[in-house]
């Protein structure tokens, strides 16, 4: 077996995880949730606008407008992420990239040279903060 079909392999056994089985349940819900849907438009066409009026040049930009579109924006996430689908969606999301994670840290560590059977299944703490933005290691 080759690496690239032991890596089919792979993905087919995640596909068949329940975590897995959830995310698709969530994001279908969430493909078919109109007010989310319109939710997440209104927060786009907001967050676009603020870009917009952000960008201008010192002279033609409009301090006051940008905090009213920042205060739209805040109240159109919160809109948005109070939805009970989205909720559901991103509990199940969070499930799926702790698996992920777990993957990538059993293929780093094997391919530093680690017992892939015996090695962990997460980052040492010390190594991860959890913020990705302050890291580049796990990439």
């Amino acid at each position: 077996m080759t690496v690239i079909e032991a890596a089919r392999m792979l993905g087919a056994v995640v596909q068949s995880d329940d975590r897995y089985k959830e995310y698709v349940k969530c994001k279908d819900a969430n493909d078919k949730d109109e007010t989310l849907q319109n939710l997440i438009g209104e927060f786009n066409l907001v967050r676009q606008n603020l870009a917009m009026e952000s960008d201008k040049p010192e002279g033609e930009k409009n301090d006051e407008k940008v905090k009213e579109l920042t205060v739209k924006m805040h109240k159109a996430y919160d809109d948005v992420m109070s939805n009970e689908n989205m909720a559901a969606f991103t509990m199940a999301k969070q499930g799926m990239d702790k698996l992920m994670s777990e993957i990538n840290t059993i293929l780093t560590y094997s391919v530093e040279g680690a017992d892939p059977k015996t090695c962990p299944s997460e980052p040492p703490a010390a190594e991860c903060s959890g913020n990705c933005a302050s890291c580049g290691g796990c990439g």
